[in-house]
């Protein structure tokens, strides 16, 4: 059971990730189409208009998870409301509101005159798996499905090319997480694919934020000689004791390594539990 609900929540995670969003305007004389990138909690976002080249940052001002009055089984709705920035201004305020890959009650309010615009999805655009977020003033791009190129382009024109590890599997989807996974005050991405074996767990690579470089560097992997586990899985984060967990599963067992940042800045081992599974 364990197995089948780990699988579900991989396939809904994929469908999550479809985008761009493809919008048009409705009801005004002169249509006008956008797209709407965003990564995790609505981080990450930029907008792009049709027929222009530049792309403008989307500052998330709320994001919230609807996950009441609903059977079991059926999808969260999520909320998100987002500043358009030209410059230090905000120019606009998007909101849409999102179940699995289907955004609605989108709006654009402008903000010179307050005018209300209404949006909605095109239908029959195929999503090719290819994505594209903006970080600390970089562009990155990936694909979730087709293929492993990972580009960063920095606000200064230099452009870094990563191959990203493959998923296993043609059916399983890359998952991309922007999280803050040193504590610096910074967003990092990672990316994680399921484990070579049955795909119980996922396997993370990491790239962590430095701001004095400006650069993305992956995240040096720790020494697991200790650990349980000998790989970035399952990652998640206590932002309140600044503690990154990894979990695996062998055999019949689950296990959990615990880990924190030393004063050289690489992760160090400090416990593993481990639990039987039923």
């Amino acid at each position: 059971m364990k197995n089948l609900f780990l699988f579900c929540m991989i396939m809904i995670s994929a469908l999550i990730s479809a985008q761009p969003f493809i919008l048009k305007s409705v009801g005004e004389a002169k249509e006008f189409r956008l797209k709407i990138y965003y990564g995790t909690q609505g981080k990450g976002a930029f907008v792009q208009y049709s027929g222009k080249k530049e792309i403008i940052p989307l500052q998330i001002k709320s994001f919230q998870v609807d996950t009441d009055g609903r059977r079991d089984g059926e999808p969260d709705i999520h909320y998100y409301v987002w500043n358009e920035m030209i410059g230090e201004k905000i120019n606009g305020v998007y909101t849409l509101e999102m179940i699995d890959d289907s955004a609605s009650n989108i709006t654009y309010t402008r903000a010179k005159d307050g005018r209300k615009f209404t949006l909605e999805m095109v239908e029959g655009e195929k999503y090719d798996g290819s994505d594209r977020y903006l970080l600390h003033g970089a562009v990155l791009a990936f694909n979730h499905s087709y293929n492993n190129h990972f580009i960063i382009v920095y606000p200064d024109g230099k452009k870094t090319a990563i191959e990203l590890p493959s998923p296993d599997k043609p059916s399983f989807a890359r998952q991309s997480i922007i999280e803050d996974y040193n504590f610096d005050g910074y967003d990092d991405i990672a990316f994680s694919v399921p484990d070579d074996g049955m795909g119980v767990y996922r396997m993370y690579d990491i790239y962590l934020y430095h701001p004095g470089s400006k650069r993305f560097e992956k995240l040096k992997e720790p020494d697991y000689s200790h650990s349980s586990c000998s790989c970035l899985c399952d990652v998640t984060v206590d932002k309140k004791k600044k503690l990154l967990t990894t979990g695996c599963r062998g055999g019949a067992r689950w296990h959990q390594d615990l880990y924190r940042y030393g004063k050289n800045g690489n992760l160090e081992w400090i416990s593993t539990k481990e639990q039987t599974e039923e």
